[in-house]
């Protein structure tokens, strides 16, 4: 009896062991933890005085139940599509390890309770953010996908909202570097999307998603849209600057790490191959991180 209730509680042990694993994929939640990072940065930016702790824990948590329940539905628009590529092709949804219906309740309710929380502990004006982050993201940015290389432009709203979500929670209004947050997320995405893109050629094209660069295939054409769009993040840079966010020091670190990102895309154009694309990839991955952090640092010491 002893060991028939030993097997038993393993394999319980295991059933939830393998539904939390399909959960963290429902949810993507490595990039998922990334986005709310942003989120948590930006919460910091946006406090004056001394930090609101419940408040960051609230948005941090709201925040990932909401972007889980963006990322579900869109799991479950392109559950057909998911099945056509080999990075997406062991998720729960394509291997029926979890049903539509399940996932749809799941997403329902976090979405609900991600911007329920945000809205009624924080304020309106980022609740009403997170809701449009949602929307846009899960029911406009996943089926544009397959009808225009557009949507990457649509996709980038909701991925640059984050940052400003989180300014807006800590001050009550979306402000100059609310803004300056959200322009930089919202610029950095092309090339970090398109890097992805230019490796996921071959299965975006299988599952008919367009997320190329608009009017080119993997040429130099793509690579100069990618160029322009990271240089464009060396002006940038220098907004915090002009607008009495930032010292001089921490600008010169901002241009420095944008110029080097830059420098990294013109690799990608002047070789045309996968493997300058993966390292473009890999540093967009750290760019972000690195620029916020730059930004927070100088405003502690400040």
């Amino acid at each position: 009896m002893l060991t028939n209730k030993v097997y038993k509680d393993q394999a319980i042990s295991f059933s939830f062991k393998n539904k939390l694993k399909d959960y963290s994929q429902l949810i993507k939640l490595r990039l998922n933890i990334t986005v709310v990072f942003s989120t948590f940065i930006g919460y910091l930016l946006g406090s004056t005085g001394h930090i609101n702790v419940t408040g960051l824990i609230v948005v941090v948590v709201g925040g990932f139940l909401t972007v889980g329940a963006a990322n579900g539905i869109n799991q479950i628009i392109e559950k057909n599509s998911d099945k056509l590529m080999k990075r997406t092709e062991n998720r729960p949804l394509v291997t029926n390890r979890m049903s539509v219906e399940e996932a749809v309740i799941a997403c329902l309710i976090m979405g609900i309770v991600g911007v329920g929380m945000i809205t009624l502990y924080l304020n309106t004006l980022s609740g009403i953010l997170s809701l449009v982050s949602l929307c846009l993201y899960g029911f406009l940015y996943t089926p544009l996908k397959k009808v225009t290389p557009f949507s990457v432009y649509v996709g980038a709203v909701p991925g640059a909202l984050p940052a400003i979500i989180g300014f807006v929670a800590a001050s009550g209004a979306m402000g100059v570097m609310g803004w300056i947050l959200f322009l930089i997320q919202f610029i950095w995405q092309f090339p970090h999307f398109y890097s992805i893109a230019w490796l996921c050629d071959d299965d975006y094209k299988r599952a008919g998603l367009k997320m190329m660069p608009i009017g080119t295939t993997k040429d130099r054409k793509a690579a100069t849209q990618i160029v322009i769009f990271a240089a464009l993040l060396i002006p940038v840079s220098l907004l915090p600057y002009m607008y009495g966010y930032s010292h001089i020091i921490s600008t010169c670190l901002l241009v420095l790490v944008s110029g080097l990102f830059t420098l990294q895309s013109i690799q990608l154009y002047l070789k045309l191959n996968n493997a300058s694309a993966k390292k473009l990839m890999f540093y967009s991955i750290m760019y972000l991180p690195v620029m916020f952090l730059i930004l927070l640092i100088d405003k502690m010491i400040s």
